[in-house]
């Protein structure tokens, strides 16, 4: 694949200029700490025997796509029905086509991303049928929000995705939202984006459109948009994702495989156990691509989550499901697969303390396992059924954090600073020298959210809290908007392709 590759993004901090001038950072991460591997070698291997074991004694059911089956048994693995069984290392085997990393392209170059090897790319969150700020409260999701988190999106330094449903936008028809959704990231921003996968159609649908975007002959050579398809755990694969995955692999478009186990429901209570089913349910969906198309990008996905056994309640953000993705991110490796891996969770319902605890334990663990695509970054409040505008803009504000942290500790003759040690000496200061003006403007992150004024002059201001200066911000972020140029016969094109697909076809809303 041809790509350009932005130059590297050295530092997190930001220059203290104009506070309303839109910031721009990297296209992506070229992380400089490594991953960090938890497990040893014998427990790895314990874990893909497990998962060997589950997939050739139990294995998984394909629901309602006798092609998948097909394809299945093409390979030889055995199909009974529904039920599909694999010998260990058949699906390693058939996995080897698939790349180890890829380039996305954005309509902007500048923006295009890599996903996999060392590259990490922040996206929003994704799937929430609410949304949510504190002037309105909760309430459904409607197109118009829906643009303003692309708006948001576009606007951040530091997320470097567009995402795909950031929202359900339910003020339009269910078997049109998916036209409006692609139409509003083509339209409102210029970064990598995501596109439907709630029925083959659609799939089909999205990716016509970034052709008309790209041009035909780009997009059967490139990668353009990403597929984010969800097993239905456990060990059951519906037609419907498969149907959607095939048609972006058929495409040599991305599908993102992710696996949904919510501890104790839809997979064992205990770590282990739902990290070797995991690893069985997602290693079906990838190898089931590169069967549709030898070689079609594929990203390696994982959503652990825990319940509440008490309440049965869906449970987000706590330490098993963080370090279980820890382990994810070791296996996905030794495939040698992208990854993408935990995000932002919290099960708060506002964003406060609770919010962002459980938020910071979910994203370092993406961090740290080494994730190469994060979905759910920003936004993710109420368990994902709801889209926080401020939860969006604190979150993204610590995505610009994590710019920094993934940088690492730079060393060179100007950050060991022996001038400065010359020129101020034992017992004096460096708050005047000549290194710390040279360098203050990017030495620290400087966060949009937080308040680092003193007591009394933060009272005097008005005493407000993180969520009260997040929605400070996202009203101004969207009263700067400015929409990135596109070519206009392009955009004509692409809305013609959307009014001819609507005329077409009746409003259903269920």
């Amino acid at each position: 694949m041809s790509e350009t590759e932005p130059k590297r993004h050295r530092r997190g901090g930001r220059e203290r200029r104009d506070p309303n001038a839109r910031q721009t950072g990297p296209a992506y991460i070229t992380r400089a700490i490594p991953p960090y591997d938890i497990m040893g070698e014998e427990n790895l291997q314990k874990i893909e025997a497990a998962a060997d074991r589950i997939l050739a004694e139990v294995g998984l059911d394909i629901r309602d796509d006798d092609e998948c089956l097909a394809l299945f048994r093409k390979s030889g693995a055995k199909v009974d029905g529904m039920r599909v069984r694999f010998e260990p290392g058949h699906l390693r085997e058939v996995l080897k086509t698939a790349p180890k990393e890829f380039a996305q392209h954005a309509r902007n170059p500048a923006r295009s991303v890599r996903i996999g090897g060392n590259s990490v790319v922040f996206s929003p969150a994704y799937g929430s049928p609410f949304v949510m700020d504190l002037d309105k409260g909760r309430r459904y999701g409607t197109l118009e929000d829906f643009q303003n988190f692309i708006k948001l999106a576009y606007a951040s330094p530091w997320l470097h995705h567009s995402g795909g449903t950031v929202c359900e936008p339910t003020d339009v028809p269910v078997n049109k939202r998916h036209l409006d959704m692609v139409y509003a990231h083509i339209k409102y921003s210029d970064k990598a984006y995501m596109g439907s996968i709630t029925s083959e159609q659609r799939a089909e649908d999205s990716i016509a459109m970034s052709r008309l975007l790209f041009g035909a002959d780009f997009v059967d050579k490139n990668c353009v948009i990403l597929g984010n398809v969800n097993v239905n755990s456990p060990l059951l694969w519906d037609g419907t994702m498969t149907k959607a995955a095939r048609a972006y692999a058929r495409a040599n478009q991305a599908a993102v495989i992710v696996p949904f186990i919510l501890g104790g429901a839809m997979g064992p209570v205990t770590n282990a156990g739902a990290i070797a089913q995991s690893l069985a349910e997602t290693m079906v969906g990838c190898a089931m691509t590169q069967l549709e198309r030898p070689g079609a990008p594929v990203i390696f996905g994982n959503f652990l989550s825990s319940m509440s056994l008490r309440s049965g309640s869906p449970t987000f953000g706590t330490p098993e499901p963080a370090i279980g993705s820890m382990v994810v991110g070791q296996l996905a490796r030794r495939l040698n697969l992208p990854l993408r891996c935990a995000g932002s969770f919290t099960t708060s319902k506002v964003p406060d303390g609770q919010a962002m605890q459980e938020s910071v334990m979910s994203m370092l663990s993406a961090v740290h396992c080494g994730a190469n695509f994060i979905l759910h970054s920003a936004g993710f409040l109420d368990g994902l059924l709801s889209m926080s505008y401020e939860k969006f803009m604190m979150d993204a504000d610590f995505c610009g954090a994590l710019h920094s942290y993934l940088a690492g500790v730079v060393v060179d003759d100007n950050t060991l600073a022996i001038d400065a040690f010359k020129e101020v000496g034992p017992g004096s200061h460096f708050l005047g020298c000549a290194h710390t003006m040279a360098n203050y403007t990017t030495a620290f992150f400087d966060s949009h959210i937080s308040d680092d004024r003193p007591f009394e002059t933060w009272s005097e201001s008005g005493k407000t809290d993180a969520a009260m200066r997040a929605n400070t911000r996202w009203k101004s972020a969207l009263a700067e908007y400015v929409a990135p140029p596109i070519d206009q016969a392009v955009d004509e094109s692409i809305r013609d392709f959307i009014q001819r697909k609507k005329t077409s076809m009746t409003d259903q809303w269920y």
